[in-house]
């Protein structure tokens, strides 16, 4: 059985930072494009980073450009999201994804075959 399980979520004020991780289980992680994605209320998931199988290369929405960076190590089968300089704007739950490639990077939420159940991660003024 396949797990993502998300952890670092919480209360931040503006400007600060925040590491999010994604501890993966049940899948061959090395062989699995992992992505970040969010959800704000009343609003649409969006895609925030992904990264390929090896780490070799990242992929960033325009909104997050700069500011996020999105690290895996295959070692602890465990992806990262590091964010910094955060606005209000960035809050919403964040989900990781697992895609089954290793080498494509999409934003596309459907093409992504497992989810984790998300953290909070909320930005104050």
């Amino acid at each position: 059985q396949v797990q993502l399980v998300e952890s670092g979520g919480g209360l931040v004020q503006a400007g600060g930072s925040l590491r999010l991780s994604c501890a993966a289980s049940g899948l061959t992680f090395s062989s699995y494009t992992m992505g970040w994605f969010r959800q704000a209320p009343g609003k649409e998931r969006e895609f925030v980073a992904a990264i390929w199988s090896s780490g070799a290369t990242t992929y960033y929405a325009d909104s997050v450009k700069g500011r996020f960076t999105i690290s895996r190590d295959n070692a602890k089968n465990t992806v990262y999201l590091h964010m910094n300089n955060l606005t209000p704007e960035d809050t919403a739950v964040y989900y990781c994804a697992a895609a089954p490639f290793s080498s494509v990077l999409t934003s596309t939420p459907n093409r992504y075959r497992y989810w984790g159940q998300g953290t909070q991660v909320t930005v104050s003024s």
